[in-house]
């Protein structure tokens, strides 16, 4: 099988798991790597035996093909516009970009130059949210009715080392962790149609108690507690809490209710499972084993389904539209808490195709 050469552009906390990921994937290969701190690079470098370079060498080389950018949230639209400029297709980590015009942006330079965009989470690829998608599909649970997602807890600074870009621009429960269960829940239900929301600054300062920062203050930019009621285009409507302000809960993390049944989905920003099911007229929720595969930690996947995509002709499935009307929507709820009024989502996006049930691990359907 030939191998799509990729390039990764920040060695930081999330990089690991992409660079074991992207060399395990059979139409993968890792040719090159960079970051600001070319020390951070070179380490990478050296433990999966790809080069270490500066961003202008990578994008400067011919044999890559998709750079996967996992710089923080404000270099991301800034990285991948250059990477688009030189003829590259790109696969950004959450979230797409800061702002909806950088978004645009990317979209729209890459459908002149007949490039490819993509963004995490891929996750909703891994076999616990597909064994959900087929049971909704399939109709275990009637027609789907309504759903809840909650993500909640304390924030990022006990244990991230360098956590003051999840409380500025770009950051926040929603734009950080939201991602995650708007994208399960869009691959699933379809899109949202309108929101309104509610948001607030629980704390205006942090304090840092992990290493290395431990004792360095934080100024809170951006909301930390932020509630949304979605309405889907289907007709479903759904709810959405995502909080760094909340010390103890005992919230279900996702939830889908039908006219038959409800559904308990495992954690978005995992692969695999458990899920349940409780159908109407059955006392206790049951288990129900995975219909689909790759339940390890697959970040990567959609880097490799892209690869694949691009071979064959096929749309994408962690695509760029798909993480633009994630974005679109994340900003909708700031939005209409700040207006006080519901807000009209104005893009759209298609559910993206299943996957196939029999795939082996670390392969991809052409």
């Amino acid at each position: 099988m030939e191998k799509t050469k990729v390039g990764i552009v920040g060695c930081g906390n999330i990089s690991s798991i992409y660079f074991k990921n992207c060399t395990s994937f059979e139409n993968l290969e890792v040719k090159a790597c960079a970051d600001l701190m070319i020390e951070r690079a070179q380490a990478k470098a050296k433990e999966f035996g790809c080069k270490a370079v500066s961003v202008d060498e990578l994008l400067a080389d011919p044999e890559i093909e998709i750079v996967v950018n996992l710089t923080i949230p404000i270099a991301h639209a800034s990285v991948s516009l250059a990477a688009l400029g030189a003829g590259k297709s790109v696969h950004n980590e959450k979230p797409l970009a800061i702002t909806r015009e950088d978004g645009k942006a990317m979209l729209q330079l890459a459908k002149r130059k007949k490039l490819r965009v993509g963004g995490a989470p891929d996750t909703f690829l891994g076999g616990g949210l597909q064994t959900c998608r087929k049971l909704v599909d399939d109709g275990a649970i009637g027609t789907p009715i309504g759903a809840a997602a909650f993500m909640l807890c304390p924030g990022h600074e006990s244990w991230h080392p360098d956590p003051e870009f999840y409380y500025k621009a770009g950051g926040g429960p929603m734009f950080d962790m939201g991602p995650y269960y708007l994208t399960a829940l869009v691959s699933i239900l379809g899109p949202v149609k309108r929101v309104c929301g509610s948001t607030r600054i629980s704390f205006a300062e942090r304090t840092i108690t992990s290493s290395p920062k431990a004792g360095t203050k934080i100024q809170v930019d951006v909301p930390t507690h932020v509630v949304g009621v979605m309405d889907f285009a289907s007709g479903v409507i759904g709810s959405i809490v995502t909080s760094f302000d909340v010390c103890a809960a005992d919230a279900p993390l996702l939830q889908i209710w039908g006219s038959e049944g409800g559904l308990i989905l495992p954690d978005p920003n995992g692969f695999g499972g458990p899920v349940k099911v409780r159908r109407k007229g059955e006392k206790a929720w049951r288990e129900v084993p995975l219909t689909h595969g790759n339940t390890e930690n697959g970040r990567g996947i959609g880097v490799a389904d892209m690869a694949a995509a691009i071979r064959s002709g096929r749309k994408h499935r962690a695509n760029g539209e798909m993480a633009y009307h994630v974005l679109d929507v994340m900003h909708a709820f700031h939005d209409a808490s700040d207006a006080a009024k519901y807000v009209k989502v104005k893009s759209t996006c298609e559910r993206p195709p299943a996957m196939p049930t029999n795939l082996a691990p670390r392969t991809i359907d052409a």
